[in-house]
């Protein structure tokens, strides 16, 4: 039997699973999604933040200088007013003593003093002047005094020719006349400018403050919204990484793929998550496998003695066959080769339900039905239950609802589960599976129930960790629970346990009911 066994094409992938497992290269789906998510243009959270300060930047410049221009504008401004004010200041006065010398015939002199004053103050601020008026207005004021200065003058010299003749009235009544409207023209030119000036700065004063007020509004505003927009990608990217956390805890390897039309530091997050999630995966096949053979290894004794029973039976009727092969008639040599062929398919299949859990493939997802399912796991487990003395029994519901998954690896958790179960128990006491709705809609429970020695009260939270057992040195690596917990995880189910200690324990595997084949998890985007 040995040698049959190692010659069996079968029988040599199943045992060198392992070691493909180990040496497999990466995988192409995670490589596609990695190229995938790099190919995208590069718009970094960095480069986010710096064009938003940089904008910022740019607008506090723009207002610093309208607002430096602006000020400067009134400043212009103010001192246009200061030198006008000046100058209306020596006119008004030097039309005060020109009323002085109409009526009392003095002040004359200070008159004129009071114009070369104003001459001065206009001369000294030309180019402040200009900047406001322009050429036109200021060629308009200087005629307006040199004309009242060379009135002032040619009234002065008629003062010192002064006689009563008639021409002497006329001629200074004339002055008088033109002097007193020169000098009504130059004042109300004056005030007009400082009319015209006054409205021009407060018109800017209240642009300033619109510009103040509008411009710190913008900016708060943009600010605000800046921020908005890099907390809500910032935010939103966390959130999003939260959800594949919560997907990779509870064993779904599904790589992460683009969501947005470019790349940035999340990215490259991404692609670390995808190679993580690579590794997890190899790691957790190997476990997988690891467990299998572990099984394996504890199902061998219930096998070799189960296949003890068909040889020794094939070997007393070929020596049976041997020896009274001539005494017999043909009907009966008939029966007993019957025998022999009967013994040897029940050995084959014994073999091949082995060889069949043993065989590791690529997962593939399929309608099952969960009796036949169990069915064909105890029946796998039946010769080790055998030799523990405990009976086994499968209760099911009539029109189960079917599941979609993959049937090895639901046989090995399954298996599992059975096993422990076994071990649990004592000589002669019962294990109950037990198929039924779940308590969540749209979901199916399996129920694996033993009356051994249950699990105690300060253990039970650790034994899904992995490398955690409770049994006996060489007797568990403890990695049992905690991949079954990931199998079922892949397939959107999870597992629960309860137990009294001294009364039995009972694991409880629920999976979710699927009536259209479709891929149970769905790739994941960034």
């Amino acid at each position: 039997m040995g040698e049959g066994l190692g010659a069996n094409p079968e029988a040599e992938k199943a045992m060198m699973d392992l070691n493909t497992e180990l040496t497999r290269g990466p995988q192409p789906d995670e490589d596609r999604s990695s190229q995938a998510l790099l190919r995208r243009p590069r718009y970094s959270v960095r480069l986010h933040i710096f064009l938003g300060f940089f904008l910022v930047f740019l607008f506090a410049a723009a207002i610093a200088a309208a607002l430096l221009f602006t000020t400067y504008q009134v400043e212009a401004k103010l001192r246009f007013l200061e030198i006008v004010n000046d100058y209306v200041l020596e006119i008004q006065q030097a039309r005060r003593f020109e009323k002085n010398f109409f009526l009392y015939g003095t002040n004359l002199t200070d008159a004129l003093e009071n114009i070369y004053q104003a001459k001065s103050i206009l001369d000294y601020n030309f180019q402040d002047l200009r900047k406001v008026l322009g050429g036109s207005a200021q060629n308009q004021i200087l005629p307006n005094i040199e004309r009242y200065e060379e009135l002032l003058k040619r009234l002065a010299r008629m003062e010192e020719e002064r006689n009563s003749t008639p021409e002497y009235s006329a001629n200074r009544k004339t002055v008088e006349l033109e002097l007193r409207k020169q000098g009504q023209e130059m004042v109300s030119f004056a005030q007009e400018l400082m009319r015209k000036e006054k409205e021009s700065l407060a018109d800017t004063i209240s642009r300033s403050r619109k510009l103040h007020i509008y411009s710190l509004l913008f900016l708060l505003g943009f600010i605000a919204l800046n921020a908005y927009l890099l907390g809500g990608r910032i935010l939103e990217a966390i959130n999003r990484f939260m959800v594949y956390a919560r997907r990779i805890a509870v064993g779904d390897y599904t790589p992460i793929t683009p969501a947005r039309r470019y790349r940035d530091e999340f990215t490259d997050l991404a692609v670390a998550i995808n190679h993580m999630i690579q590794e997890l995966e190899s790691r957790e096949a190997v476990l997988i496998q690891l467990h299998k053979m572990r099984a394996i290894g504890t199902l061998t004794a219930g096998v070799a003695h189960e296949l003890n029973n068909p040889l020794n039976n094939i070997t007393l009727t070929a020596h049976m066959l041997l020896e009274d092969y001539a005494t017999l008639s043909d009907e009966e040599r008939q029966e007993m080769i019957k025998d022999v062929i009967g013994e040897a398919g029940r050995s084959k299949n014994i073999i091949s339900n082995l060889l069949d859990f043993a065989r590791e493939s690529g997962s593939h997802l399929e309608p099952l039905d969960l009796a036949q399912l169990l069915n064909e796991t105890i029946s796998l487990a039946q010769n080790q239950i055998k030799l523990s003395g405990i009976k086994i029994e499968l209760h099911t519901i009539e029109k189960l609802p079917r599941i979609h998954g993959d049937s090895q690896q639901l046989k090995q958790v399954f298996l599992n589960l059975i096993l422990n179960a076994v071990d649990a128990s004592r000589k002669g006491e019962k294990i109950q599976v037990v198929v039924l709705p779940a308590d969540e809609p749209n979901y199916v429970a399996v129920k694996v129930i033993d009356f051994g020695v249950g699990i105690p009260a300060h253990v039970i939270g650790s034994i899904f960790d992995p490398f955690f057992t409770t049994k006996g040195k060489g007797k568990g690596t403890g990695l049992g629970l905690s991949v079954s917990q990931g199998i079922v995880a892949k397939h959107g189910g999870r597992i629960m346990v309860s137990s009294v200690e001294g009364k039995g324990a009972t694991f409880t595997a629920i999976l979710p009911v699927t009536t259209i084949p479709a891929e149970i998890s769905t790739r994941s985007t960034s």
